[in-house]
């Protein structure tokens, strides 16, 4: 018989039971973004776990980036990619090189996987539904990096309201029609923040937020936001975490009750880090 029944292997079933119970009808707005989502079998697993979440009764807004895709484009047309904190400087060639390849490939992708696994879904950019407005986030004319202004998300809650996942590429528009290129992060904080959802989770390419920037085994699991200022103010939190974390702040400060940042090149990192106590990556809460 044991060789035909093993129910041991659903014993983690009474581990997750509270979290299931604790998460359904909540929302999650996740960014999935850095070097993981060039690798098509990790991004297939994400893709796979983000639609567990989903048929678990959590909603899911997913925002993305594609920094190394649009580096790679850049590289290819011969022109420099240039950033200032963690934050890429736009000009116009190069915005249309963003557009194009946030809208244009890895948004449809995206989609695409997640509809091939029985999972209804939606791509959309900031301009869609009059969902983001722009401004742009320098004094400098010829820099198209943007920032949020506003977000209206009925056309977010239209579409969870029908059970689909939104994905949305981190472009948007100002009143007048200029196109921006916005940081992923920043997008997904505000979406969260508009939401209020009960989780904004980072899925980058670094295992969190590290006392030690090459020691990945000072990984700080929990946080508060005196934690962050503390952090910041000896320059600990550096480079790419720098928007990421601002972006945690800014959510959390609006009523999001936690934001996260996770390993996304780690086998099932979402799942870790959502239903056990252990959890993977960083988590900041108020």
């Amino acid at each position: 018989m044991s060789n035909l029944l093993n129910l041991d292997r659903f014993s983690f079933l009474k581990d997750i039971l509270p979290f299931l119970q604790r998460y359904f009808g909540s929302t999650f707005v996740i960014k999935y973004g850095g070097s993981v989502i060039q690798n098509d079998l990790l991004k297939s697993d994400v893709i796979k776990d983000i639609c567990l979440l989903h048929c678990l009764g959590i909603n899911i807004v997913l925002v993305h980036g594609g920094g190394f895709l649009i580096n790679h484009w850049l590289h290819k047309l011969k022109i420099q990619p240039k950033f200032v904190d963690g934050v890429r400087v736009t000009d116009s060639d190069t915005m249309q090189v963003v557009e194009m390849v946030l809208t244009g490939k890895i948004n449809n992708e995206l989609v695409s996987l997640l509809n091939q696994n029985n999972v209804f879904s939606v791509g959309l950019c900031g301009k869609d539904g009059n969902l983001i407005k722009a401004s742009s986030l320098s004094n400098m004319p010829n820099n198209l990096t943007g920032k949020v202004d506003y977000v209206d998300n009925k056309i977010i809650n239209l579409l969870l309201s029908n059970k689909c996942i939104p994905v949305v590429a981190s472009v948007a528009s100002d009143f007048n029609g200029k196109t921006y290129n916005i940081n992923a992060d920043a997008v997904a904080s505000s979406i969260a923040s508009s939401l209020k959802a009960d989780k904004l989770i980072l899925l980058t390419d670094t295992p969190g937020i590290l006392s030690d920037l090459h020691n990945s085994s000072t990984l700080i699991r929990y946080l508060n936001l005196d934690k962050i200022k503390h952090l910041q103010l000896n320059n600990i939190i550096s480079g790419g975490m720098i928007p990421k974390v601002n972006s945690c702040v800014s959510a959390l400060n609006s009523h999001v009750r936690s934001a996260h940042i996770i390993d996304g090149r780690v086998k099932h990192s979402l799942l870790y880090e959502v239903f056990t106590k252990q959890r993977i990556g960083s988590m900041i809460v108020f």
